[in-house]
């Protein structure tokens, strides 16, 4: 998708700190980092009038006038968005291997640039968020902010009090010390069970990689609530603005 300039007013009475110029071009919500690079590169992009081809040059963006083809870019509005991941598709907007990705669930929707706030893998489900607020996903993602995800996960094992406690003291993989807030039985049947399992940080694969440290099949693993804010009725593959009450969920 070609990036869109925007030529709406600026607020001249805001200041934002100094960022490089790319990363500008991706807080403002027209494109992201490695588009800008292209854009840069290719001296699409000028700076108080002058073609500017070096993509780490300090600006800032609520002041600077900064143009892509000739139209001034000013910050889109805010979009924040929940999506009911299906399974199979990845969390990036260009896939090198051309698999479905998580931008196929936006095409209904008339939208600005916006990013995932965090990941789910491939073959993950549940609930994502998307944005073009860039303050808003990092403060999601900042490990110190303690938002926790909730996960709901079928593994491929009856688990008893042992496997229970050995999965809750958690694992080390690959160097990393890998826990849960919480693992708890949602229900069990003849040969496999669903375990609800909340995390204050998500790395790479975590609840994967703990599992499978203690030998446990994941079956399937679906993300059910980001902090305060549940997935609910949203149907698979579709995605929704967040009302004013939900994103009041992840103030202060």
């Amino acid at each position: 998708m070609a990036p869109r300039p925007n030529t709406g007013r600026p607020n001249p009475g805001v200041s934002s700190p100094s960022v490089s110029l790319c990363r500008a071009l991706s807080k403002l919500g027209l494109c992201s980092r490695k588009q800008a690079e292209i854009l840069v590169a290719k001296g699409r992009v000028r700076v108080a009038g002058k073609i500017v081809r070096n993509g780490s040059l300090r600006v800032d963006p609520g002041r600077d006038r900064i143009e892509v083809d000739g139209s001034r870019v000013v910050a889109e509005r805010k979009v924040y968005l929940m999506i009911n991941k299906p399974r199979g598709l990845v969390t990036t907007r260009n896939d090198p291997q051309d698999r479905g990705t998580v931008y196929d669930c936006l095409a209904e929707l008339d939208l600005a640039f916006v990013s995932p706030v965090g990941r789910l893998d491939k073959a993950s489900e549940g609930l994502l968020l998307m944005t073009n607020d860039t303050r808003f996903a990092q403060r999601l993602l900042d490990p110190a902010s303690h938002v926790a995800k909730i996960y709901h996960v079928q593994i491929g094992a009856l688990p008893d009090a042992a496997l229970l406690a050995r999965l809750r003291a958690g694992a080390t993989v690959d160097g990393e010390d890998l826990t849960a807030r919480s693992i708890d039985i949602l229900r069990s049947g003849a040969s496999t069970a669903w375990l609800e399992i909340t995390l204050d940080e998500g790395r790479n694969r975590h609840i994967r990689r703990l599992l499978g440290a203690h030998e446990v099949e994941v079956l399937r693993l679906v993300r059910v609530a980001i902090g305060r804010l549940r997935l609910g009725d949203l149907a698979k593959g579709k995605a929704r603005h967040l009302t004013a009450e939900e994103l009041a969920l992840f103030q202060g």
